[in-house]
């Protein structure tokens, strides 16, 4: 039987592999694309279905030219770039330098600039646009000389770039963390065969997870962070249970297999004679399942629990997040009470070989004295080791008081990445407001344009205009000096009525229904500079008398970031609600759970706090190689770390009060139960701890700033709560709620089903 599973998860695993490689390409960054019926997507249909307008959406290629474009030389070399790039397939238009500048800041750029000039290539907005960038990207590098260099920036190339980063991110994590995570195992069990076995677990559950995940992308688009989630929990989580129950098992087979009976079990009950060979190891491996696999099925519960959260709000990026991340759980689960158990039962004492190590305080029993004396200490004054760690928790959560979220772009990644330190050149040019572009379309509810009209139009175009922070509106009303600098448009007319033509087919819908104006900003606005903008233009559109509807980049990034943050309420009640409910059950406590809730919300505000101050408040930002004009925190960072935080650090809570419950139901009073529970579960609870710790931290190191914001937050809330939160503040507050801890309405205990944990 044990190799009939066995031979079930290598099938899965050889049939997960290749789809399980396909899945980070067929993933996305373009959250705020996958919104549906809002004003920025109702913008971009009315553009698409009344205006004819298919691309878009914008490359902007940044040239340095040596000589600069002044030079005959220099201004050849850049013609012979715009006309290979208006040939390469999918681009739309070319946008010269000068007809940019026009639009921009008003003037060419100057010899001073060292010939930095900037391009745009118009390129799909949604299928093909991946394509297109790869192919305009490839024809930038085989244009490349002496005398020309390319950079490219954009939307598009943000999104791109941020997808592409995070697979590596995850991938030089995973390279990162499993030879540390090894050494840190093979301290904990001394032998190379029981260090193996958690490693095993983690990455098969990763491996079919993702071959899930490529399913998954079929049916709904898929974030590029539910790939980040599946590692995290799949070597996190995943190796934590398989050290659990390999330390159950190597007890049993010391004990030579001889398991508590349990119901309905008297076959699993061996007396008192340690039974030789195979059946000892199969025995050995059922108890562990019967022990310690009750125990994991539970904690993975709450984590799944946590994760399903996400999956409740009616937004699309989030569900994906969510259900990558119960994958991830079900199935490092799954594997660990059967592929896990399997394989021990086939190894025997052989999971205690070669040994290589003996380390003391990680494998000697004797350590548990260490922890129980620990624990008689701490709980000896439970009053002041409450309010001290419960007041260091707080002001460590304080800066999460003043969190600024939103969507990040380009503040979402280090600099070294190309889009990057692109938009930064971008930015000296003055011409950031490219990428941060409204679009205005203003409904005539039906009826034609006509010279009555005229009026009222130029005058909406002239006062936004004026407004402070506008670079420039794109309309059909120019200047002399704006038409010269129409001019240079590659692939349509050089003249500049052909050029004019085409602005007033921008302008007007085919049936002249709807009007459109683009207002460019003097800067590329980051999130929490959006809102300010985007109410001196509604301001000036309401009191102009026409109805208006407001698209454009920052708009849709606004709602999105928007509708993540309305969801966090939902998350975060439906996941307290389930939890509570839970540990109901599992410990016929109602108090027991309001402190885990507690507990796990001050480490998880304590955490916020810690990324807040880091990531938008800049403290110690370069030592961890996050940039210091961040400035705020992605959209989806607060709901995204709640949920993996809160179900993570729900498993240390579960392995410590299934023990104090256990030692409780012996006959210990509340405050002898306490103290052997810390001291039994300490060690587990440590060396577990320094395993996710290591996983998180790996994260730290990557490009995308997300992704280096969670595993900060989950490093610091798995070292908070492995260490002040379980060992000092949770038992301190059982000592003082002394037997209100097990205190149950008898109605209600008749009601609830019995489980019984052990570890």
């Amino acid at each position: 039987m044990p190799g009939l599973v066995l031979l079930v998860w290598v099938l899965a695993a050889l049939l997960s592999l290749p789809l399980a490689a396909r899945t980070p390409a067929a993933l996305t960054a373009k959250a705020a694309g996958s919104l549906t019926d809002t004003e920025s997507s109702r913008v971009s249909e009315i553009l698409r279905q009344e205006f004819g307008e298919k691309d878009t959406n914008t490359a902007l290629l940044v040239t340095y030219s040596t000589p600069p474009l002044t030079t005959p030389q220099g201004q050849a070399t850049y013609q012979k770039f715009l006309a290979g790039l208006a040939k390469v397939e999918g681009v739309g238009r070319v946008i010269s330098a000068r007809n940019l500048a026009g639009q921009v800041s008003g003037a060419p750029p100057s010899p001073e600039d060292g010939g930095m000039t900037l391009t745009a290539a118009q390129i799909p907005l949604n299928e093909g646009a991946s394509e297109t960038l790869r192919r305009v990207r490839a024809y930038a590098q085989q244009a490349e000389s002496p005398q020309l260099r390319v950079r490219v920036t954009g939307g598009q190339a943000i999104a791109d770039d941020f997808t592409a980063f995070a697979e590596n991110d995850t991938k030089r994590s995973e390279l990162m963390a499993l030879p540390l995570i090894a050494g840190m195992l093979l301290v904990v069990f001394g032998a190379l065969v029981a260090t193996g076995l958690p490693l095993v677990v983690g990455l098969l559950s990763i491996t079919v997870a993702m071959a899930a995940l490529f399913g998954l992308t079929h049916l709904m688009p898929v974030s590029t962070f539910a790939q980040s989630v599946i590692t995290m929990l799949g070597l996190g989580a995943g190796i934590d249970y398989a050290l659990l129950m390999v330390n159950r098992f190597r007890e049993e087979l010391s004990r030579g297999a001889l398991a508590h009976p349990e119901p309905g079990h008297p076959e699993l009950g061996l007396g008192h004679q340690a039974v030789a060979g195979p059946a000892a190891s199969r025995a050995a491996a059922a108890n562990t399942v019967l022990t310690a696999g009750r125990s994991v099925i539970f904690s993975g519960s709450t984590v799944a629990i946590a994760m399903a959260g996400l999956i409740i709000p009616n937004v699309t990026f989030l569900r994906s997040i969510g259900i990558g991340g119960v994958l991830a759980v079900v199935l490092t689960v799954l594997a660990s009470v059967t592929a896990l158990p399997a394989l021990l039962a086939l190894l025997g004492e052989r999971v205690n070989s070669p040994r290589l190590l003996r380390v003391g305080w990680a494998q000697s029993p004797d350590a548990s004295a260490s922890w129980t004396g620990f624990a008689r200490r701490v709980t000896a004054r439970p009053w002041l080791s409450v309010l001290l760690s419960a007041a260091f928790l707080l002001v460590l959560a304080l800066p999460a008081f003043h969190m600024k979220t939103g969507y990040a772009g380009a503040w979402g990644l280090s600099h070294g990445v190309e889009s990057r330190d692109a938009l930064d050149d971008v930015r000296r040019m003055g011409a950031g407001g490219l990428l941060s572009q409204f679009e205005v379309v203003l409904d005539l509810q039906g009826q034609r344009y006509g010279p009555a009209d005229r009026p009222r139009f130029q005058q909406v175009v002239t006062r936004l205009r004026a407004l402070p922070g506008v670079r420039g509106v794109i309309s059909p009303f120019v200047t002399p000096a704006d038409l010269q600098n129409l001019k240079g448009t590659v692939g349509t007319s050089q003249d500049s009525l052909a050029a004019l033509s085409a602005l007033n087919r921008r302008s007007f819908s085919q049936e002249r229904t709807f009007l459109r104006l683009s207002v460019i900003p003097d800067r590329s606005l980051r999130a929490d500079q959006i809102p300010a903008f985007e109410e001196r233009l509604r301001r000036t559109l309401g009191a102009s008398g026409f109805h208006y509807l407001l698209g454009g980049a920052p708009i849709g990034e606004r709602e999105w970031s928007r509708q993540i943050s309305d969801a966090l309420p939902t998350v975060v009640i439906s996941v307290f609600a389930g939890t509570f409910l839970l540990l109901t059950v599992a410990f016929r406590s109602l108090l027991i759970p309001l402190k885990s809730l507690l507990m796990n919300a001050l480490t998880v505000g304590a955490a916020a706090g810690v990324v807040t101050q880091v990531v938008q408040n800049g403290t110690f930002a370069p030592l961890l190689g996050i940039p210091q004009d961040v400035g705020m925190l992605d959209a989806s960072l607060p709901v995204m770390l709640f949920a993996v935080m809160f179900g993570l650090s729900m498993d240390y809570e579960i392995f410590l009060l299934s023990r104090v419950q256990e030692e409780h139901l012996r006959g210990a009073s509340n405050a002898e139960a306490v103290v052997l529970g810390v001291g039994h579960t300490a060690r587990i609870i440590t060396s577990a701890a320094i395993i996710m710790f290591i996983v998180f931290c790996a994260f730290i190191f990557g490009r995308v700033v997300a992704s280096k914001s969670i595993g900060l937050g989950l490093a610091v809330a798995v070292l908070l709560d492995a260490t002040l939160v379980r060992l000092v503040l949770v038992p301190s507050f059982l000592k003082l709620a002394g037997d209100w801890n097990w205190w149950l309405p008898r109605w209600l205990d008749r009601l609830l089903p019995r489980i019984r944990l052990e570890h």
